[in-house]
């Protein structure tokens, strides 16, 4: 898949909840072809926010505890958490600047 930083049930709290940074969390499964869709597009977003958000995969068949907690219904969902909640998502495959639009990462 991508070269984003995995995160799971396991170390989700403190990558992601307790960060000082946004965090764009990417809700995927290996078997979701509109995920791998989105993804390049993730790496776009990852390297013009560097230093100002970060951007991590959950896997959601690996980690269903924090899927099921957010009420991820349809993947690929991706989620801007900021101070421990979600600020906003966007689901479905979208090219990047719709992604950033959607998120409000853009202002």
């Amino acid at each position: 898949m991508a070269n984003l930083q995995a995160v799971g049930d396991a170390d989700f709290n403190e990558v992601v909840l307790v960060s000082d940074t946004p965090v764009v969390v990417d809700f995927w499964a290996e078997w979701c072809g509109p995920c791998r869709l989105v993804a390049p597009e993730l790496e776009k977003i990852k390297a013009e926010y560097e230093g100002k958000v970060k951007v991590v995969q959950l896997n959601i068949d690996d980690s269903p505890g924090v899927a099921s907690k957010y009420g991820i219904m349809s993947i690929p969902t991706i989620a801007l958490f900021v101070d421990g909640d979600i600020k906003s998502q966007v689901v479905g495959a979208r090219p990047k600047d719709d992604i950033v639009m959607g998120l409000g990462l853009n202002g």
